[in-house]
């Protein structure tokens, strides 16, 4: 018989009944201060969701048969409950993936992680070398992740996922970055930097250039197969074939952000009121928000690609990334700020960068205005940042 299945992108772009990817911040608490986080963490929001508000979200994820959870933070392991709603998430059938800088990963717990099979880890590191990580993270940070890593290494851990924010700065690390997943057993994932949360104030100081931006197309066409990027990178596919990964902007679709107060945005990487769906404290509690939102139901419909719709490459790269577009200004129908075509830079001349939309929440521990981080690496700076994860992992297709 003749399939007449729609293909998944097509399938994907109308919603789905449960999210295939829930990222969850579950406090915006941290040690360090990276530069680029997307949700300014630092501070503890004092009205963060109670344990028991924590288990009631899980209980929900069961009923909804969500694969799996992606918590991050700010530094999710600083929770005094962290490991109590781990284990309540896996004994009620929610798989837990977890992003950290690793200041709480030490020998006992990683021998606590190696042995569940429902709990991922993913070490975040922005640098290849202490030089370039640490300007961006903070200083020591590098050690911490390294020696998080070897803790799971030691462990038996295999496979635990090295998440790297690629910047103009540490692009030609790349086989570095590669080599340093093989030799702790791990899995070597790249993300894009949106200018989102403080990555708003850097991102014209970090953002690769148009010629790394091929550099990467090329690197990724070569290792992708045993490299993730969840739907990082989906706008380079204007380049040539598609990367691995979802090929569509998933925000309201297949994927959403609970953060640490219970407030559900489309996106983990548009943390602002206009992508604000509703609360999981409210009646009907996230369930009704996902699926009778105004919001996701506006998203879920067909969307317009703009002036996009005429280029040759819109089929492959839908247009970008909505969050990029909206916090550097352009229209969420307008080309990408990183279009490989060009567009993008061409469209950012014609508008005022100063009427870009600012993210809604700051919990950074400073209250002085962000500097500019200096493109010699030569200077340090105080520090994480949260996760996604690859949309179709896990998924049996």
């Amino acid at each position: 018989m003749t399939s007449t299945a729609l293909p998944l992108v097509e399938q994907f772009q109308f919603g789905l009944d449960a999210p295939i990817c829930l990222t969850w911040e579950l406090t915006y608490a941290c040690n360090l201060s990276c530069v680029h986080c997307l949700s300014s963490s630092g501070r503890r929001d004092p009205r963060e969701l109670s344990t028991d508000e924590c288990k009631a979200v899980i209980d929900e994820l069961e009923r909804m048969q969500v694969f799996y959870v992606n918590i991050g933070g700010g530094e999710p392991t600083v929770r005094s409950d962290f490991w109590e709603l781990v284990d309540y998430a896996t004994e009620h059938h929610v798989g837990v993936k977890f992003s950290t800088n690793g200041v709480k990963i030490d020998a006992a717990v990683a021998q606590r992680l190696a042995a569940s099979d429902y709990v991922d880890v993913q070490i975040s590191l922005d640098g290849a070398t202490a030089e370039v990580n640490d300007v961006v993270r903070g200083p020591g940070s590098y050690d911490t992740a390294l020696r998080a890593m070897q803790h799971l290494y030691d462990a038996g851990f295999k496979g635990f996922k090295i998440s790297v924010v690629m910047t103009r700065h540490n692009v030609n690390q790349l086989d570095d970055f590669k080599a340093i997943a093989d030799r702790f057993d791990a899995q070597l994932r790249i993300t894009r930097l949106r200018p989102s949360g403080r990555g708003a104030d850097v991102w014209n100081e970090l953002h690769v250039t148009a010629e790394q931006q091929r550099e990467l197309y090329d690197w990724l066409v070569a290792h992708g197969s045993n490299v993730l990027t969840g739907d990082s990178f989906f706008h380079l596919a204007a380049f040539g074939d598609a990367l691995p990964g979802l090929n569509l902007c998933g925000a309201g679709r297949v994927v959403c952000l609970i953060d640490p107060v219970g407030d559900v945005y489309a996106c983990p990487f548009a943390i602002h009121e206009n992508f604000l769906a509703g609360n999981v404290r409210a009646e009907g509690g996230f369930t009704s928000v996902w699926r009778q939102s105004e919001l996701f139901t506006e998203l879920r419909q067909p969307q317009s690609g703009g002036a996009c719709t005429s280029c040759s490459a819109y089929d492959a790269c839908r247009g970008g990334c909505m969050a990029a577009k909206f916090f550097t200004g352009l229209p969420l129908d307008g080309p990408d700020p990183e279009c490989v075509k060009g567009h993008g830079e061409q469209a950012l001349t014609l508008i005022d960068a100063g009427t870009a939309p600012k993210p809604s929440l700051d919990h950074s521990h400073r209250t002085a205005p962000a500097r500019p981080v200096p493109l010699t690496l030569t200077a340090r700076r105080p520090p994480e940042r949260a996760c996604d994860e690859n949309p179709l992992a896990g998924l049996a297709l």
